[in-house]
């Protein structure tokens, strides 16, 4: 077996904003693939970027050429969808990758450590606003996580800065936050964001993102110094190359058993799948993705034997989110917690789901180390040099 990725590490992304908000490290939520491929005697790794496939020559096409197959599974995922916005695009940063969420962290510090040195009330200002866009579950935990950043740590950093000068804004498009939620969680939510400090607007659209200043739809506008955009996701744009029939954020449109229609050898899994449960579609949620790769390896080993595939079916775990010490919510079917039972819920499901041992360890000393002595450990500037050599 074959398992290629344009990166040599495979990432944990639900807890990527803890990277960005200088909690965690990189090598604690992302271990190297040829580490955990180590023990599978019968799986090579390579490093390339997947460019499309030939679905008709069984040749899935990469940057060091095309590579034949006997099954393919595609699972590409998704990333960051700023709606043909170009003004969102150029201005606002994405929280995707391991590498957007280094750069986030630098660009918070950097403007604290800039602060400093400013020469008026509103430049100071400007510095130190922050606007968080989309109210799911990545932009409020992020909101909670920078409000507690500032509010708990950087304030013993920067002991002559004036934190009340320091602004964290959660903006939504629509009337609620965490829309898969039930209502009362959302409440919950709404409540613990803005005990923390965060300012949350609802119904605030953003039409244009301009240096320091964001326009909403129907007048009206925010400062703010740093945009991060959370709103929206697609899938990424390996399944336009396909020429099969996608849907709605770029999704493959598969078969109920993952194939792609007319094509028996070729499987999409994951936030490039446009899978459905009866006639619901799936969410682009990490529990989907990781149920459809059991069926589809369970469907390749029938398929190998003269078996046929089967239908996929979802069993939802439920959903989760955070808020920052001691608040969370959890929706687990009739079950729904808030306060610190949804946090202690939340912790525990992401300890248990970290890749390696060794990363849970890491991972919960720092929570401790957070939690017991409100700090951040990792509050480094650390930006990487081109390399021009060849």
């Amino acid at each position: 077996m074959l398992l290629i990725d344009r990166n040599n590490y495979h990432l944990f992304t639900p807890l990527l904003y803890q990277v960005a908000s200088a909690l965690l490290d990189p090598g604690e939520i992302a271990r190297p693939v040829r580490e955990l491929v180590r023990p599978l005697r019968n799986v090579e790794f390579r490093q390339a970027e997947i460019t499309g496939a030939d679905l008709q020559r069984r040749l899935l096409l990469t940057d060091h050429g095309p590579i034949p197959y006997d099954f393919l599974v595609l699972a590409t995922g998704a990333q960051t969808d700023f709606f043909g916005n170009e003004s969102v695009a150029r201005n606002a940063f994405g929280l995707k990758g391991l590498d957007e969420g280094l750069a986030l962290r630098n660009r918070v510090l950097s403007r604290f450590e800039a602060a400093r040195w400013a020469k008026t009330p509103e430049e100071r200002r400007s510095l130190l606003s922050f606007a968080i866009v989309g109210g799911g579950p990545t932009g409020v935990e992020l909101a909670g996580a920078y409000a507690e950043l500032i509010r708990l740590v950087l304030r013993k950093d920067f002991r002559d800065l004036d934190m009340n000068e320091v602004r964290v804004v959660l903006l939504e498009a629509a009337d609620t936050l965490l829309g898969a939620f039930e209502s009362e969680l959302r409440a919950a939510a709404k409540r613990s964001l803005e005990s923390k400090g965060v300012e949350v607007k609802l119904g605030a659209r953003v039409a244009e993102i301009n240096k320091d200043v964001i326009q909403l739809a129907g007048g009206g506008e925010i400062q703010a110094g740093t945009v991060i955009w959370t709103a929206g996701v697609r899938a990424s744009e390996v399944g336009a190359t396909l020429g099969v029939e996608v849907g709605k954020q770029w999704r493959v449109k598969v078969a109920p058993t993952l194939q792609v229609p007319g094509h028996p050898a070729a499987f999409v899994i994951g936030d490039l799948a446009a899978a459905t449960d009866g006639e619901t579609l799936l969410p682009m949620l990490i529990p989907v993705a990781m149920q459809e790769d059991k069926q589809v390896a369970r469907t390749i080993a029938d398929m190998v034997h003269n078996g046929g595939a089967s239908t996929f079916r979802y069993r939802d775990p439920g959903i989760m989110a955070t808020i920052g010490r001691n608040s969370g919510v959890a929706q687990l079917g009739p079950v729904h917690l808030s306060g610190f039972l949804g946090w202690g819920m939340w912790l525990v499901v992401h300890l248990v789901n970290v890749v390696s041992f060794r990363s849970r360890i890491l991972v919960l000393i720092n929570w401790a180390w957070d939690y017991l002595l409100y700090d951040r450990p990792v509050r480094l500037i650390v930006a990487a040099r081109e390399d021009r050599r060849t």
